[in-house]
């Protein structure tokens, strides 16, 4: 038998809720957490857990720019096997969150346990849910793996499943601003963790050097001007519930106006720089689409003219062609006297040239996707 989790029964009522993110940017993710006014704010492998209502999750997904996803845990049961997964997934109130007139989406994560086969767990989880359904309404929901109106997480660990319901929808990187991705990207919520952690007090004039496709500079602005980073989002995954009902509605609209309403008119010069025209183009377009003041142009980092108002740096540097990264290097070694009284962030696959730069004021560990990376800070 499925025991639900503590909290659920009412939507009003405080309850568990779980924000993914990057490898290595939990910190990050719960300092964000607390500011953003939630309650009981923990880090934890893989994300954040806070304690409140479906307003406070709301909140994360509306203003997290780190999480990835919020997710609301709904169920804890034994599940040995698939009987018993889809026993406990059987037993789970379906019918408060969609109906057959819904579609809906199962994804799973299995670790040392049992039922090793994710598919396997995806697939019995579904037919749980469609069968119950059809017992207490005669007819079966959809399934849409691409847009789904209810996105359910199953993780099993030790032959224990938790299930989840997926309170952002789609993943909360996804800002709404990007159309055209330059070459390796850095997603959106990796920056907005970069910019954190580097130590940047957004009052500082900011400059990215290899901008690339400008997610540096744009969640700078950004976040130096109070946007919400979900203020472009037409939907979350919550406001296609069957649950969803006036209050809601209402008191989501209220905190949109609330963002909005806060955001600040100008912020600190931000510049990205790129030798690559088409890169330029791209941040620019990017840039427009986001409404973000950011400025990009042309340039080399050796053509850095830094200004003499002490200025933060902050780059994803090109790494895996050697190339391109011996280019970076000799560049910024030919600019490294200008750096003095600035601050230099950069995220590194591999250490610099040895003396180039003095002791790090600042290391981090964090995964740019599956590559390990190093996000390093100096004064100079």
């Amino acid at each position: 038998m499925s025991e639900a989790v503590e909290g659920t029964a009412r939507e009003d009522r405080f309850q568990p809720f779980f924000v993914t993110c990057a490898a290595g940017t939990e910190l990050a993710l719960k300092d964000e957490l607390r500011e953003l006014r939630l309650h009981k704010v923990r880090a934890d492998r893989g994300g954040a857990r806070f304690e409140g209502t479906i307003d406070h999750a709301f909140r994360a997904c509306l203003h997290s720019r780190i999480g990835v996803r919020v997710l609301m845990p709904i169920a804890r049961f034994p599940a040995p096997d698939g009987e018993a997964l889809y026993a406990g997934t059987r037993d789970v109130e379906w019918e408060r969150w969609l109906t057959p007139r819904h579609t809906l989406a199962v994804s799973a994560i299995s670790k040392q346990s049992a039922l090793t086969h994710t598919a396997f767990v995806a697939q019995k989880t579904k037919d749980a849910i469609v069968d119950r359904l059809r017992d207490h309404t005669g007819a079966r929901p959809n399934v849409d793996r691409e847009d789904p109106d209810v996105a359910i997480f199953v993780h099993i660990a030790k032959d224990e499943a938790s299930v989840h319901l997926d309170v952002s929808g789609e993943s909360l990187h996804r800002r709404g601003w990007r159309r055209a991705i330059g070459e390796a990207p850095l997603k959106e919520t990796l920056a907005a963790a970069v910019l954190r952690l580097s130590g940047w007090d957004r009052e500082r004039p900011l400059i990215d050097p290899t901008c690339g496709s400008g997610t540096i500079p744009i969640e700078a602005d950004l976040w130096a001007r109070d946007v919400a980073p979900g203020i472009a989002r037409d939907r979350f995954g919550v406001e296609r519930w069957a649950s969803h009902d006036a209050r809601e509605r209402a008191a989501f609209r209220a905190m949109r106006d609330e963002a909005r309403a806060n955001e600040r008119p100008s912020g600190p010069e931000i510049l990205g720089l790129d030798v690559d025209p088409r890169a330029v183009s791209l941040a620019e377009s990017n840039a427009k689409r986001a409404a973000s003041r950011a400025r990009f142009r042309r340039a080399s980092l050796r053509d850095l003219a830094l200004p003499r108002t002490p200025t933060e740096l902050v780059a994803n540097p090109p790494y895996g062609v050697r190339l391109d990264v011996r280019a970076f290097w000799d560049e910024l070694a030919a600019i490294r006297p200008a750096l003095r009284g600035h601050r230099l962030s950069l995220l590194l696959q591999a250490p610099p040239p040895e003396g180039l730069l003095p002791e790090p004021v600042a290391s981090h560990r964090l995964f740019n996707g599956a590559i390990e990376c190093r996000l390093l800070t100096w004064e100079c």
